[in-house]
């Protein structure tokens, strides 16, 4: 497996670690995608690949339902994806994505963490040289379709010659430009492959060593982090155990 797929697993793997938040954040994500594009999946694209993810996720059904029916409501709330870059102990690069419908509170509360490591919250792009931003596609593997030549259909749409393919839950992941994210889709869906998860994602280009007094105290400024509500998810370029 690559290096991508690997630092993505490990990520997901202590992301994820909270059911109750994973079902929060996923509930905002559907929100966004709802208020932009209407609360029917069958015309809605977005809102289909966030639901392939909560299933796969294993949130219920009526919490599902309820997030589109809450989403529509007259009391919704109106969120914004906004992202902050910094730095945190021993130099290791820190990208946090949030969703909030109150970017005062949020910046307060990130520059709060950053503060309390020791860290600086740098402005936005400062990391951008550190990270790649990739639109992220998981979905079931098909016998009969070669995977070389659907790289190189999917190539026009910046997708990358590189994929990972997971034999236990036989499945198959690529990666492409964030741009490009519906047109991926839309290929993948009219060529009858069930997407199990599709997803934004920052991947670090150059991954850091630490010692493992380092990477406690940097795991601490992670969870701190993640206790706030709208903070979605948060990247570093320190290399997974």
């Amino acid at each position: 497996m690559g290096r991508a797929f690997e630092y993505r697993k490990a990520t997901k793997l202590k992301r994820w670690g909270h059911m109750a938040r994973t079902f929060t954040k996923i509930g905002k994500e559907i929100t966004i995608a709802v208020q932009g594009g209407g609360p029917e999946p069958e015309n809605n694209p977005t809102l289909r690949a966030i639901i392939a993810t909560a299933k796969r996720e294993n949130m219920p059904k009526d919490n599902i339902e309820r997030a589109i029916k809450n989403a529509t409501g007259k009391d919704k709330s109106d969120y914004k994806h906004v992202s902050y870059e910094g730095y945190g102990p021993h130099g290791i690069a820190i990208f946090v994505d949030t969703l909030t419908d109150n970017t005062t509170r949020t910046v307060g509360d990130v520059r709060s963490v950053f503060n309390k490591f020791d860290g600086n919250l740098g402005t936005t792009g400062s990391l951008s040289f550190l990270f790649d931003h990739k639109a992220v596609f998981t979905f079931k593997k098909k016998d009969d379709v070669d995977m070389e030549d659907l790289i190189l259909e999917l190539i026009d749409y910046g997708v990358e010659e590189d994929f990972d393919v997971d034999d236990e839950e036989g499945e198959v992941t690529i990666y492409g430009e964030p741009t490009s994210f519906g047109d991926i889709q839309k290929h993948l869906e009219e060529a009858g492959f069930e997407i199990t998860s599709a997803e934004f994602t920052y991947i670090p280009n150059d991954l850091k060593d630490v010692t493992p007094e380092q990477r406690e105290t940097i795991d601490k400024m992670i969870e701190k982090l993640e206790d706030f509500d709208d903070v979605q998810d948060v990247y570093t370029n320190m290399k997974p155990e």
